[in-house]
C-alpha cells in the first residue's frame, strides 16, 4: 500500500484520486453540450443528459448496444427501480481523440479487466437567478457501481458545485474541493458516498456546469 500525494493508493487500484488529463482539449467538448435533452426524471428541467456504454479493447473504444440506466433504491431513492432511457451520446463526440483519451484514462487508471463495461454520463446542470441547479438530487449517495470518475469539461458564471466525499453518511466528508475544468475524480464506489453541492450563478445570467461521469460497471441493462 502506497500514500500518493496524502490519498491511500491500493495497488489494485485506489480509493480515491485527482488527476489531470493532459491529452485532452477541453475546446472539443463544448459544442456537444449545448444540444443535450433534458433529463426528464428529474424535476426544474435544468439537467440535461445523454449517456452511452463502451468497452476498451487494445486501446480502441467499442461502442456497445444502448440499454437502459437502472439503479436500486437502495442507492438512488430519487428515481430507483426504474429503468431510464436516455439518448445516446452524440456520435461526432465519440470519435473525438480527445473523448478517447478520458475513456482511456479512466479504465488505465481503474486497472479495468478488458470486457469491463464503462459507462459514459455527458450532464449539464444548468442554474439561473430563480432556480438553483442540484447536480446530485439525490442527496449525499453512492452509485452501486465499482468506480465512479467526475471529470469537469466547464464552470461557466457559476458559485457552488464543490464535491464531497464520506466515508460514512453522517460524517464530515474527507474531500471537499472544486473540481476545474481538465480535473478527473476517481473514486472506489464501495468505500466512499459521493456529493456536489448546488450551483448559483454569480450574475444575473445563466450558470452552466459540464461534466462527464463514468462508471465500471456501466450500470446500463438491456
Amino acid at each position: 500500500m502506497q500514500i500518493v500525494g496524502g490519498m491511500t493508493e491500493l495497488e489494485y487500484a485506489f480509493l480515491f484520486t485527482l488527476r489531470k488529463v493532459n491529452s485532452i482539449e477541453l475546446g472539443d467538448f463544448k459544442p456537444f453540450y449545448n444540444n443535450l435533452p433534458v433529463d426528464p426524471y428529474i424535476k426544474g428541467n435544468y439537467r440535461l443528459r445523454r449517456l452511452s456504454r463502451f468497452i476498451v479493447a487494445e486501446d480502441q473504444l467499442v461502442k456497445l448496444p444502448h440499454g437502459y440506466l437502472f439503479q436500486s433504491k437502495d442507492y438512488n431513492p430519487l428515481v430507483g427501480d426504474i429503468k431510464r432511457e436516455f439518448a445516446e451520446l452524440d456520435e461526432a463526440l465519440i470519435g473525438l481523440n480527445s473523448f478517447k483519451n478520458l475513456v482511456l484514462a479512466f479504465s488505465d487508471s481503474c486497472k479495468l479487466h478488458p470486457e469491463a463495461e464503462i459507462g459514459v454520463h455527458q450532464i449539464r446542470t444548468t442554474c439561473s437567478p430563480d432556480n438553483f441547479g442540484n447536480p446530485a438530487p439525490e442527496g449525499i449517495h453512492q452509485d452501486g457501481t465499482d468506480f465512479i470518475g467526475i471529470f469537469s469539461v466547464d464552470r461557466e458564471n457559476i458559485q457552488g458545485g464543490e464535491t464531497h466525499l464520506y466515508t460514512a453518511k453522517k460524517d464530515k466528508p474527507v474531500f471537499s474541493k472544486i473540481l476545474n475544468p481538465g480535473e478527473l475524480l476517481l473514486v472506489n464506489d464501495h468505500d466512499f458516498y459521493h456529493f456536489t453541492t448546488p450551483i448559483k450563478p454569480q450574475t444575473e445570467a445563466q450558470g452552466i456546469r459540464d461534466v462527464f461521469v463514468l462508471t465500471s460497471p456501466s450500470l446500463l441493462t438491456d
